[in-house]
Protein backbone atom coordinates (compact mmCIF):
# COMPACT_ATOMS: atom_id res chain seq x y z
CA UNK A 1 0.00 0.00 0.00
CA UNK A 2 1.04 3.60 -0.79
CA UNK A 3 2.32 5.45 2.27
CA UNK A 4 -0.01 8.55 2.55
CA UNK A 5 -1.15 11.73 4.98
CA UNK A 6 -4.38 12.54 5.84
CA UNK A 7 -5.80 15.56 4.17
CA UNK A 8 -5.46 18.92 4.86
CA UNK A 9 -1.64 18.53 6.74
CA UNK A 10 1.64 18.40 5.17
CA UNK A 11 5.48 17.10 5.39
CA UNK A 12 8.33 19.65 5.03
CA UNK A 13 11.39 19.47 3.00
CA UNK A 14 14.67 21.02 4.52
CA UNK A 15 14.40 24.24 2.57
CA UNK A 16 10.85 25.02 3.37
CA UNK A 17 11.90 24.52 7.34
CA UNK A 18 14.66 27.28 6.72
CA UNK A 19 11.83 29.40 5.07
CA UNK A 20 9.72 28.63 7.61
CA UNK A 21 12.30 29.59 10.82
CA UNK A 22 12.96 32.71 8.81
CA UNK A 23 9.85 34.07 9.90
CA UNK A 24 9.28 32.62 12.56
CA UNK A 25 12.21 33.88 13.81
CA UNK A 26 11.66 37.46 12.23
CA UNK A 27 8.26 37.50 14.11
CA UNK A 28 9.57 35.89 17.65
CA UNK A 29 12.32 38.63 17.89
CA UNK A 30 9.67 41.62 17.38
CA UNK A 31 7.88 40.34 20.06
CA UNK A 32 10.47 40.34 22.36
CA UNK A 33 11.40 43.72 21.30
CA UNK A 34 8.23 44.76 22.39
CA UNK A 35 8.59 43.07 26.11
CA UNK A 36 6.23 39.91 24.87
CA UNK A 37 7.22 36.51 26.37
CA UNK A 38 7.01 32.56 25.28
CA UNK A 39 4.15 29.90 26.95
CA UNK A 40 3.13 27.20 25.63
CA UNK A 41 -0.45 25.30 26.02
CA UNK A 42 -1.09 21.44 25.43
CA UNK A 43 -2.49 20.51 21.92
CA UNK A 44 -5.38 19.07 23.16
CA UNK A 45 -8.16 21.16 25.14
CA UNK A 46 -11.24 19.74 27.27
CA UNK A 47 -14.04 20.09 24.98
CA UNK A 48 -16.01 22.37 27.96
CA UNK A 49 -12.81 24.58 26.97
CA UNK A 50 -13.51 24.59 23.59
CA UNK A 51 -17.03 24.78 22.85
CA UNK A 52 -19.27 27.75 22.98
CA UNK A 53 -16.69 30.31 21.92
CA UNK A 54 -16.25 30.19 18.46
CA UNK A 55 -19.86 30.58 17.79
CA UNK A 56 -21.93 28.07 16.28
CA UNK A 57 -19.80 27.92 12.45
CA UNK A 58 -16.58 27.17 14.78
CA UNK A 59 -18.10 25.00 16.69
CA UNK A 60 -18.39 22.33 13.70
CA UNK A 61 -14.98 23.41 12.61
CA UNK A 62 -13.44 21.63 15.96
CA UNK A 63 -11.45 18.44 15.73
CA UNK A 64 -12.40 16.13 18.91
CA UNK A 65 -10.87 13.51 20.02
CA UNK A 66 -12.49 9.93 21.29
CA UNK A 67 -12.16 8.99 24.65
CA UNK A 68 -9.70 6.39 25.13
CA UNK A 69 -10.63 2.93 25.35
CA UNK A 70 -13.94 1.64 24.48
CA UNK A 71 -15.70 4.37 24.01
CA UNK A 72 -18.56 3.26 22.86
CA UNK A 73 -19.02 0.99 25.96
CA UNK A 74 -20.48 4.82 27.62
CA UNK A 75 -21.75 6.00 24.75
CA UNK A 76 -25.39 7.47 25.05
CA UNK A 77 -27.75 3.95 23.95
CA UNK A 78 -30.57 6.28 22.72
CA UNK A 79 -28.17 8.82 20.76
CA UNK A 80 -26.39 6.05 19.29
CA UNK A 81 -29.78 4.28 18.12
CA UNK A 82 -31.22 7.07 16.60
CA UNK A 83 -27.58 7.69 15.25
CA UNK A 84 -27.78 11.86 16.61
CA UNK A 85 -23.89 12.55 16.34
CA UNK A 86 -24.93 15.57 18.68
CA UNK A 87 -26.22 13.89 21.76
CA UNK A 88 -23.60 11.26 21.02
CA UNK A 89 -20.77 13.25 21.00
CA UNK A 90 -21.07 14.22 24.59
CA UNK A 91 -20.85 10.50 25.73
CA UNK A 92 -17.75 9.15 23.51
CA UNK A 93 -15.19 12.40 23.01
CA UNK A 94 -14.52 14.60 26.04
CA UNK A 95 -11.14 16.48 24.24
CA UNK A 96 -10.34 18.05 21.22
CA UNK A 97 -7.82 19.45 19.31
CA UNK A 98 -6.90 23.55 20.02
CA UNK A 99 -9.26 25.80 17.30
CA UNK A 100 -7.21 28.58 18.23
CA UNK A 101 -4.50 30.32 20.73
CA UNK A 102 -6.43 32.75 21.98
CA UNK A 103 -9.08 30.68 24.16
CA UNK A 104 -6.42 28.27 25.88
CA UNK A 105 -4.69 31.46 26.41
CA UNK A 106 -7.74 32.62 28.47
CA UNK A 107 -8.07 29.25 30.44
CA UNK A 108 -4.22 29.22 30.55
CA UNK A 109 -4.30 33.23 32.24
CA UNK A 110 -7.32 32.30 35.00
CA UNK A 111 -5.43 28.83 35.99
CA UNK A 112 -2.20 30.45 36.37
CA UNK A 113 -3.62 33.80 37.83
CA UNK A 114 -1.60 34.03 40.81
CA UNK A 115 1.28 33.42 39.13
CA UNK A 116 1.15 36.04 36.56
CA UNK A 117 1.82 39.61 36.89
CA UNK A 118 -0.54 42.04 35.52
CA UNK A 119 -0.75 43.21 32.61
CA UNK A 120 0.53 39.95 30.94
CA UNK A 121 2.52 39.98 27.71
CA UNK A 122 3.10 36.90 25.58
CA UNK A 123 3.19 35.30 22.73
CA UNK A 124 2.79 32.01 21.51
CA UNK A 125 3.84 30.06 18.36
CA UNK A 126 2.35 26.84 17.97
CA UNK A 127 -0.09 25.09 15.48
CA UNK A 128 -3.61 24.46 15.33
CA UNK A 129 -6.19 22.53 14.33
CA UNK A 130 -9.04 23.56 12.25
CA UNK A 131 -11.80 21.02 10.36
CA UNK A 132 -12.15 23.11 7.42
CA UNK A 133 -11.88 22.66 3.81
CA UNK A 134 -8.34 22.38 2.76
CA UNK A 135 -7.38 25.22 -0.30
CA UNK A 136 -4.60 27.31 -0.71
CA UNK A 137 -3.10 28.65 2.50
CA UNK A 138 -5.18 26.95 4.51
CA UNK A 139 -4.98 23.72 6.03
CA UNK A 140 -6.53 21.60 8.67
CA UNK A 141 -2.71 21.66 10.37
CA UNK A 142 -1.55 25.19 10.66
CA UNK A 143 0.54 27.54 12.68
CA UNK A 144 -0.61 30.73 14.52
CA UNK A 145 1.72 33.46 15.85
CA UNK A 146 -0.20 35.14 18.41
CA UNK A 147 0.63 37.78 20.56
CA UNK A 148 -1.60 38.82 23.60
CA UNK A 149 -1.61 41.20 26.49
CA UNK A 150 -4.35 40.97 29.38
CA UNK A 151 -5.09 42.65 32.37
CA UNK A 152 -5.28 46.19 31.05
CA UNK A 153 -7.90 48.03 29.06
CA UNK A 154 -5.44 50.78 27.67
CA UNK A 155 -5.92 51.17 24.09
CA UNK A 156 -2.15 51.70 24.59
CA UNK A 157 -1.53 48.33 23.47
CA UNK A 158 -4.14 48.32 20.53
CA UNK A 159 -1.19 50.89 19.42
CA UNK A 160 1.46 48.85 20.47
CA UNK A 161 -0.06 45.81 18.47
CA UNK A 162 -0.52 47.78 15.08
CA UNK A 163 3.40 48.56 15.43
CA UNK A 164 4.03 44.78 15.99
CA UNK A 165 2.44 44.11 12.56
CA UNK A 166 3.86 46.71 10.89
CA UNK A 167 7.75 46.36 12.11
CA UNK A 168 6.99 42.54 11.46
CA UNK A 169 6.17 42.85 7.58
CA UNK A 170 8.46 45.58 7.14
CA UNK A 171 11.00 43.35 8.05
CA UNK A 172 9.83 40.59 5.97
CA UNK A 173 9.81 42.63 2.80
CA UNK A 174 5.94 42.42 2.86
CA UNK A 175 3.30 45.18 2.10
CA UNK A 176 0.28 44.96 3.81
CA UNK A 177 -2.96 46.92 4.21
CA UNK A 178 -4.03 46.51 8.16
CA UNK A 179 -7.56 47.09 8.27
CA UNK A 180 -9.22 48.38 12.09
CA UNK A 181 -13.14 48.38 13.34
CA UNK A 182 -14.52 48.44 16.42
CA UNK A 183 -17.30 45.55 17.36
CA UNK A 184 -19.34 48.24 19.54
CA UNK A 185 -19.39 50.39 15.79
CA UNK A 186 -21.40 47.27 14.78
CA UNK A 187 -23.48 47.13 17.38
CA UNK A 188 -23.91 50.63 17.14
CA UNK A 189 -25.33 49.95 13.83
CA UNK A 190 -27.40 46.89 14.87
CA UNK A 191 -29.19 48.85 17.31
CA UNK A 192 -29.83 51.92 15.66
CA UNK A 193 -31.35 50.06 13.33
CA UNK A 194 -33.52 48.39 15.83
CA UNK A 195 -31.77 44.94 15.51
CA UNK A 196 -29.62 44.41 17.94
CA UNK A 197 -31.35 41.56 19.00
CA UNK A 198 -29.69 39.98 15.16
CA UNK A 199 -25.88 41.03 16.17
CA UNK A 200 -24.69 38.01 16.17
CA UNK A 201 -26.69 36.97 13.17
CA UNK A 202 -25.38 40.79 11.34
CA UNK A 203 -21.80 40.08 12.24
CA UNK A 204 -21.50 36.52 10.72
CA UNK A 205 -23.16 37.67 8.09
CA UNK A 206 -20.63 40.70 7.64
CA UNK A 207 -17.95 38.46 7.73
CA UNK A 208 -18.97 36.49 4.78
CA UNK A 209 -19.18 39.77 2.97
CA UNK A 210 -15.55 38.93 0.77
CA UNK A 211 -16.96 35.47 0.03
CA UNK A 212 -20.83 35.95 -0.88
CA UNK A 213 -20.62 39.69 -1.65
CA UNK A 214 -22.59 42.19 -1.22
CA UNK A 215 -26.67 40.44 -2.21
CA UNK A 216 -25.12 37.57 -0.81
CA UNK A 217 -24.99 39.24 2.70
CA UNK A 218 -28.10 41.17 2.32
CA UNK A 219 -29.97 37.69 1.61
CA UNK A 220 -27.94 36.19 4.18
CA UNK A 221 -29.44 38.96 6.57
CA UNK A 222 -33.04 38.67 5.21
CA UNK A 223 -32.90 34.95 6.29
CA UNK A 224 -31.83 35.51 9.57
CA UNK A 225 -35.18 37.80 9.93
CA UNK A 226 -33.79 41.34 9.47
CA UNK A 227 -36.02 43.52 7.11
CA UNK A 228 -34.92 43.51 3.59
CA UNK A 229 -34.55 47.85 3.95
CA UNK A 230 -32.51 47.52 7.22
CA UNK A 231 -30.11 45.05 5.32
CA UNK A 232 -29.77 47.23 2.83
CA UNK A 233 -29.07 49.91 5.52
CA UNK A 234 -26.44 48.08 6.70
CA UNK A 235 -24.53 47.80 3.45
CA UNK A 236 -24.66 51.24 2.90
CA UNK A 237 -23.38 52.04 6.20
CA UNK A 238 -20.48 49.59 5.72
CA UNK A 239 -19.03 51.48 3.12
CA UNK A 240 -18.47 54.89 5.38
CA UNK A 241 -14.95 56.01 5.43
CA UNK A 242 -14.82 57.98 8.13
CA UNK A 243 -16.13 57.90 11.67
CA UNK A 244 -17.94 61.15 11.83
CA UNK A 245 -20.38 59.70 9.31
CA UNK A 246 -21.42 57.61 12.46
CA UNK A 247 -21.72 60.51 14.90
CA UNK A 248 -25.62 61.34 14.23
CA UNK A 249 -26.38 57.45 13.06
CA UNK A 250 -25.83 56.72 16.90
CA UNK A 251 -27.44 59.48 18.60
CA UNK A 252 -29.07 56.87 20.60
CA UNK A 253 -26.69 54.06 21.03
CA UNK A 254 -24.35 54.43 23.85
CA UNK A 255 -22.66 51.44 22.52
CA UNK A 256 -21.85 52.47 18.80
CA UNK A 257 -20.62 56.25 20.31
CA UNK A 258 -18.18 54.17 23.00
CA UNK A 259 -17.00 52.54 19.70
CA UNK A 260 -16.08 55.97 17.97
CA UNK A 261 -13.98 56.86 21.28
CA UNK A 262 -12.26 53.92 21.14
CA UNK A 263 -11.10 54.36 17.82
CA UNK A 264 -10.15 57.63 18.23
CA UNK A 265 -8.45 56.90 21.57
CA UNK A 266 -6.84 54.31 19.44
CA UNK A 267 -5.10 57.37 17.04
CA UNK A 268 -4.20 59.42 19.41
CA UNK A 269 -1.09 56.65 20.25
CA UNK A 270 -1.06 55.12 16.68
CA UNK A 271 -0.59 58.53 14.19
CA UNK A 272 2.34 59.75 16.57
CA UNK A 273 4.13 56.87 15.11
CA UNK A 274 5.64 56.97 11.51
CA UNK A 275 4.43 53.72 9.70
CA UNK A 276 5.83 51.52 6.53
CA UNK A 277 2.68 50.32 6.05
CA UNK A 278 -1.47 51.01 5.18
CA UNK A 279 -3.77 51.37 7.40
CA UNK A 280 -7.77 51.80 7.02
CA UNK A 281 -10.87 52.20 8.65
CA UNK A 282 -13.29 49.36 7.58
CA UNK A 283 -16.53 49.27 9.06
CA UNK A 284 -17.08 45.73 7.01
CA UNK A 285 -14.90 44.23 8.82
CA UNK A 286 -16.25 42.13 11.53
CA UNK A 287 -14.27 39.32 12.93
CA UNK A 288 -17.03 36.37 12.75
CA UNK A 289 -15.37 35.10 16.31
CA UNK A 290 -18.21 35.90 19.18
CA UNK A 291 -14.98 36.63 21.70
CA UNK A 292 -14.41 40.11 20.20
CA UNK A 293 -15.91 43.46 22.05
CA UNK A 294 -13.59 46.38 21.05
CA UNK A 295 -11.14 47.34 18.31
CA UNK A 296 -11.04 44.32 15.73
CA UNK A 297 -7.99 44.20 12.99
CA UNK A 298 -7.28 42.30 9.96
CA UNK A 299 -4.58 42.01 7.83
CA UNK A 300 -4.53 41.95 3.90
CA UNK A 301 -1.21 41.58 1.75
CA UNK A 302 -0.74 43.98 -1.10
CA UNK A 303 0.62 42.48 -4.76
CA UNK A 304 -1.01 39.03 -4.48
CA UNK A 305 -4.69 37.69 -4.08
CA UNK A 306 -4.75 36.21 -0.59
CA UNK A 307 -7.13 36.43 2.21
CA UNK A 308 -6.65 37.63 5.60
CA UNK A 309 -2.67 37.16 6.78
CA UNK A 310 -3.19 38.25 9.87
CA UNK A 311 -6.09 39.32 12.76
CA UNK A 312 -7.27 40.04 15.72
CA UNK A 313 -8.62 42.41 18.44
CA UNK A 314 -9.89 43.24 21.91
CA UNK A 315 -12.01 40.73 24.17
CA UNK A 316 -13.31 41.91 27.60
CA UNK A 317 -15.27 38.98 28.66
CA UNK A 318 -13.23 35.83 27.70
CA UNK A 319 -12.09 35.03 30.31
CA UNK A 320 -15.16 35.58 32.51
CA UNK A 321 -16.02 32.57 30.71
CA UNK A 322 -13.72 30.53 32.98
CA UNK A 323 -14.87 32.19 36.29
CA UNK A 324 -12.06 34.99 36.30
CA UNK A 325 -14.69 38.68 35.66
CA UNK A 326 -12.75 41.91 34.68
CA UNK A 327 -9.86 40.98 32.94
CA UNK A 328 -10.29 42.61 29.32
CA UNK A 329 -7.12 41.07 26.78
CA UNK A 330 -6.20 42.27 23.55
CA UNK A 331 -3.91 40.53 21.15
CA UNK A 332 -3.59 39.39 17.14
CA UNK A 333 -2.49 36.59 15.44
CA UNK A 334 -0.13 36.14 12.55
CA UNK A 335 -1.60 33.67 9.52
CA UNK A 336 2.08 32.14 9.70
CA UNK A 337 1.02 29.78 6.38
CA UNK A 338 -0.61 32.43 4.64
CA UNK A 339 2.34 34.41 5.08
CA UNK A 340 4.97 32.04 3.67
CA UNK A 341 2.52 31.10 0.59
CA UNK A 342 2.42 35.21 -0.13
CA UNK A 343 6.32 35.34 -0.02
CA UNK A 344 6.79 32.22 -1.66
CA UNK A 345 4.80 33.81 -4.69
CA UNK A 346 6.77 37.68 -3.94
CA UNK A 347 10.00 35.65 -4.13
CA UNK A 348 10.72 37.79 -0.92
CA UNK A 349 12.62 34.72 0.95
CA UNK A 350 16.44 35.48 1.39
CA UNK A 351 18.31 33.37 -1.84
CA UNK A 352 20.56 31.13 -0.08
CA UNK A 353 18.77 31.19 3.35
CA UNK A 354 19.64 28.44 5.77
CA UNK A 355 22.64 27.20 3.85
CA UNK A 356 25.63 29.43 5.48
CA UNK A 357 29.03 28.25 5.17
CA UNK A 358 28.24 24.69 5.05
CA UNK A 359 31.90 22.49 5.09
CA UNK A 360 32.21 18.85 3.72
CA UNK A 361 34.75 16.34 4.76
CA UNK A 362 35.44 13.78 1.63
CA UNK A 363 38.08 11.34 2.47
CA UNK A 364 39.91 8.96 -0.05
CA UNK A 365 41.16 5.79 1.91
CA UNK A 366 39.93 4.02 5.03
CA UNK A 367 42.60 5.66 6.89
CA UNK A 368 42.18 8.89 6.01
CA UNK A 369 38.54 8.38 6.52
CA UNK A 370 39.48 7.82 10.12
CA UNK A 371 41.85 10.80 10.77
CA UNK A 372 38.78 13.02 9.06
CA UNK A 373 36.82 11.28 11.32
CA UNK A 374 38.85 12.86 14.28
CA UNK A 375 39.39 16.21 12.60
CA UNK A 376 35.46 16.80 12.20
CA UNK A 377 35.08 16.20 16.23
CA UNK A 378 37.64 18.71 17.27
CA UNK A 379 36.02 21.14 14.27
CA UNK A 380 32.45 20.89 15.96
CA UNK A 381 33.76 21.05 19.57
CA UNK A 382 34.84 24.57 17.86
CA UNK A 383 31.17 25.60 16.73
CA UNK A 384 31.79 24.78 13.12
CA UNK A 385 29.25 22.99 11.36
CA UNK A 386 31.38 20.28 9.86
CA UNK A 387 29.51 16.82 7.68
CA UNK A 388 31.67 13.76 7.02
CA UNK A 389 30.62 11.80 3.76
CA UNK A 390 29.89 8.07 4.89
CA UNK A 391 32.77 6.38 3.10
CA UNK A 392 35.75 6.51 1.81
CA UNK A 393 34.73 6.62 -1.91
CA UNK A 394 35.77 8.54 -5.38
CA UNK A 395 36.17 11.96 -5.10
CA UNK A 396 33.58 12.69 -7.89
CA UNK A 397 31.16 11.16 -5.90
CA UNK A 398 31.60 13.01 -3.07
CA UNK A 399 31.49 16.24 -4.53
CA UNK A 400 28.57 15.51 -6.50
CA UNK A 401 26.51 14.66 -2.87
CA UNK A 402 28.16 18.63 -2.17
CA UNK A 403 26.82 19.94 -5.25
CA UNK A 404 23.54 18.38 -4.14
CA UNK A 405 23.58 20.20 -0.83
CA UNK A 406 24.86 23.54 -1.42
CA UNK A 407 27.97 22.84 0.47
CA UNK A 408 30.34 25.59 0.09
CA UNK A 409 33.62 24.01 0.75
CA UNK A 410 34.87 20.86 0.87
CA UNK A 411 37.51 19.26 2.76
CA UNK A 412 39.39 17.06 0.52
CA UNK A 413 42.05 14.13 2.66
CA UNK A 414 44.03 11.74 0.91
CA UNK A 415 47.18 9.77 1.83
CA UNK A 416 49.34 12.66 0.92
CA UNK A 417 47.15 15.37 2.81
CA UNK A 418 46.91 12.93 6.14
CA UNK A 419 50.78 11.97 6.11
CA UNK A 420 51.50 15.72 5.52
CA UNK A 421 48.95 16.76 8.28
CA UNK A 422 47.12 19.15 5.89
CA UNK A 423 43.57 19.63 3.55
CA UNK A 424 42.92 20.39 0.45
CA UNK A 425 39.83 22.98 0.67
CA UNK A 426 37.79 23.06 -2.29
CA UNK A 427 36.08 26.37 -3.25
CA UNK A 428 32.70 24.60 -4.74
CA UNK A 429 31.42 28.40 -5.93
CA UNK A 430 34.75 29.49 -7.57
CA UNK A 431 36.56 25.98 -7.97
CA UNK A 432 39.59 27.19 -6.84
CA UNK A 433 41.89 24.62 -4.57
CA UNK A 434 44.91 25.77 -1.74
CA UNK A 435 46.54 23.69 0.64
CA UNK A 436 45.76 24.44 4.42
CA UNK A 437 47.60 23.28 7.32
CA UNK A 438 45.40 21.44 10.22
CA UNK A 439 46.76 24.10 12.32
CA UNK A 440 45.95 26.76 10.45
CA UNK A 441 42.47 25.32 9.76
CA UNK A 442 40.56 26.21 12.62
CA UNK A 443 41.41 29.58 12.53
CA UNK A 444 40.58 29.84 8.57
CA UNK A 445 36.92 28.50 8.65
CA UNK A 446 36.36 30.82 12.06
CA UNK A 447 37.58 33.73 9.81
CA UNK A 448 34.96 32.71 7.16
CA UNK A 449 31.78 32.18 9.10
Amino acid sequence: MKPSIPKGVRDFLPQEIYRRNYIFNTIRSVFESFGYVPIETPTMENLTTLTGKYGDEGDKLLFKVLNNGDYLSKANAEALENKDSQKLLSSISKRGLRYDLTVPFARYVVQNRNDLPMPFKRYQMQPVWRADRPQRGRYHEFYQCDVDVVGSKSLMYEAELMQIYDTVFEKLGLNVEIQINNRKILYGIAESLEVSDKFVDMTVAIDKLDKIGEDGVINDLVNKGIAQDKAERILALLKADDLSIFESQFANSETGQKGIEELRSFHKYFDKHEIKNTIKFTPSLARGLSYYTGCIFEVKALGVQMGSIGGGGRYDDLTAMFGLKDVSGVGVSFGFERIYVVMDELGLFPEKLGTGDKVLIAALDEESHLFAFELATKLRKEDISIELYPEASKLKKQLNYANKKSFSKVLIIGETERLENKVLLKNMETGVQENIAIDALMPFLKSEE
